[in-house]
């Protein structure tokens, strides 16, 4: 596999029914993850991103959670709906959505 320019990382953390911190699941992550698989196959990308499922990275009332390196930019509440807008602006034109970006408070 060659390097690839970007790394997108969705939270697809899941806790256990009462636990204190809720969890990207409680929020839909596992739709979110696969719409990335769906639009990174359909738009022929995998030579070029790299998605990965992760565990927690922290802000979890904030999920689903997802982080794009280089940039190091980290979406909230991200939702199925958001993944084709995402590709198109921030991982094939380089420029963050600011409307999904996670608040300062947590990022």
């Amino acid at each position: 596999m060659p390097k690839p320019h970007k790394h997108v990382f969705v939270c697809t953390e899941q806790r256990p029914t009462g636990h204190l911190r809720s969890s990207c699941a409680q929020h839909g992550c596992g739709e979110v993850y696969d719409e990335f698989l769906w639009e990174l196959q359909n738009r022929n990308l995998s030579n070029s991103v790299y998605v990965m499922a992760t565990g927690c990275m922290g802000p979890c009332s904030e999920g689903p959670s997802v982080l794009v390196y280089p940039e190091g930019v980290m979406y909230a509440k991200v939702t199925k709906g958001n993944i084709a807008e995402i590709f198109e602006q921030q991982l094939m034109d380089g420029s963050p959505i600011e409307d999904l970006k996670m608040s300062r408070e947590f990022w």
